[in-house]
């Protein structure tokens, strides 16, 4: 699933080809939104919140897509074979006289006005990719999560918003900790957020993540040499992977008298 990091870039992306430009077609490929026609529209901005995209115009509504697990969106000059949108994959598409942004396979579209952007992203948590975060908030958010395990806490997008398999594990790793310790036995909670907001802002940058852990199975460590292995965070349905080092993530001893 696309991370924040993704989500940022795109609507970056977005920001340069379409801020303060008229809307010349509006195809939005959806049940709920087949019928909203954004032609003429000027888009005033578009911005990322977590896994989230809000793009906004300036008649006071809000286009919020979100890309799920396998969603993307692709721009290409307008005119252009890639911005036909042919495809039955293709859920969305906007498009400028200079650029078309097309929408595939998304998870999530909503047409909502601007105002009412709380309804669809109002329940996340802090954003790690905002500003300025507030922590504080989402440190109380972290201690409602009592002893659920650190990697399910941190791919809880109802505490922070942003972080998914990736950057769950690559935060982990950095501060050498074993996924599954209780959330409450973490003395600085504070700390893990920072590392996996750096890693996310650095990733932004560079268009890359971290690459310690997240899906070097049985591929050395860096640190020691020890096989990557995987475990699980959360119950199926919703499970996902969590890469680890054994040793330097080591699962903590419990003495044998448990104390």
């Amino acid at each position: 699933m696309p991370e924040g990091d993704v989500l940022r870039r795109t609507a970056d992306r977005f920001e340069r080809a379409f801020g303060g430009r008229v809307l010349v077609r509006s195809d939005l490929r959806w049940p709920t939104a087949a019928t909203v026609d954004l032609v003429g529209r000027t888009v005033l901005g578009t911005r990322s919140y977590g896994k989230h995209l809000l793009t906004r115009f300036d008649d006071g509504r809000t286009l919020h897509t979100h890309l799920r697990m396998e969603g993307y969106w692709r721009i290409a000059r307008t005119g252009s074979p890639e911005a036909a949108a042919r495809s039955p994959q293709v859920r969305a598409v906007l498009a400028t006289a200079e650029w078309t942004a097309v929408g595939y396979h998304l998870g999530m579209l909503d047409v909502v006005r601007t105002r009412d952007e709380p309804t669809v992203i109002g329940h996340l948590g802090p954003d790690l990719l905002a500003e300025t975060v507030d922590l504080d908030e989402a440190l109380r958010r972290w201690a409602g999560r009592g002893s659920t395990p650190l990697a399910e806490v941190l791919l809880d997008q109802t505490v922070t918003a942003g972080i998914g398999t990736i950057y769950a594990a690559e935060s982990l790793f950095a501060q050498r900790l074993w996924p599954w310790t209780p959330a409450d036995e973490l003395a600085d909670p504070r700390q893990l957020l920072a590392v996996a907001r750096s890693q996310l802002q650095r990733a932004v940058a560079e268009g890359r993540p971290p690459g310690h852990v997240h899906g070097r199975l049985r591929r050395p460590c860096h640190r020691c040499g020890t096989p990557i292995a995987v475990g699980q965070a959360r119950r199926p349905p919703m499970e996902r992977p969590i890469f680890y080092c054994p040793r330097c993530q080591a699962a903590p001893t419990v003495p044998p008298d448990g104390s």
